[in-house]
């Protein structure tokens, strides 16, 4: 489990592409400290394990599934991308839940300076937008961010010069592609409500006034 609260900004060193799948390796300093081999590190906001550890790097194997939901697939030698460790037990709840589980891209419609701030406008899929409220939390790219607008085709987010430094989204364009993760307590609690409304539906009609009436 992660927070969303990003410990550093690495680079891909080099990317090994299979038929559907790779094999990142990634530049870093302060996520490596006290790492091991199978440990979870947040790429871009995509739960990934350590594969292998260097003095500055790790590499991380990324299966089809992860390439067809994320924008792992879209990188390049020498993008940076935003990293944080799992989150230690006595660790700061800083953010909000993240699982490093990607629902889906979105893309950046537009980035408007506001004083001292900056607006994000994402474009995303209805299913995605389906989870996503007004002062909700959000996960651009493993960042964890408050929403504050929302309609059936976009969302939008104010970020403060500080995130913007210390995170990839310096980085980032009009058109480009981001990871979004939506809050998990919201789809656990649909799900949650989905089930009773069909266990009711089924619920039988036989009562035991249905069986007094014949002879039962």
């Amino acid at each position: 489990m992660f927070t969303g609260i990003i410990e550093e900004v690495g680079k891909i060193k080099s990317i090994s592409m299979g038929s559907s799948s790779a094999v990142l390796t990634i530049g870093a300093s302060k996520v490596l400290e006290h790492t091991k081999l199978g440990d979870s590190i947040a790429v871009n906001g995509v739960c990934l394990t350590v594969t292998k550890l260097g003095t500055d790097y790790f590499t991380a194997d990324v299966m089809a599934e992860t390439i067809r939901r994320s924008s792992l697939g879209t990188l390049s030698n020498g993008s940076p991308v935003n990293l944080e460790r799992a989150m230690a037990a006595d660790g700061r709840f800083g953010g909000h839940i993240v699982s490093g589980h990607v629902d889906s891209m979105g893309t950046i419609q537009a980035i408007l300076p506001e004083d001292n701030a900056i607006w994000y406008t994402i474009n995303a899929d209805a299913k995605t937008l389906h989870y996503i409220v007004e002062k909700g939390s959000i996960t651009i790219d493993g960042i964890s961010l408050t929403v504050a607008y929302v309609d059936d085709s976009c969302f939008k987010v104010s970020i403060i010069p500080h995130t913007r430094q210390e995170t990839n989204l310096s980085s980032k364009g009009i058109g480009d592609k981001v990871n979004l993760e939506c809050d998990v307590i919201g789809k656990y609690v649909e799900k949650l409500l989905t089930s009773v409304e069909v266990k009711e539906e089924k619920k039988s009609n036989i009562t035991e006034e249905f069986l007094r009436k014949y002879g039962f």
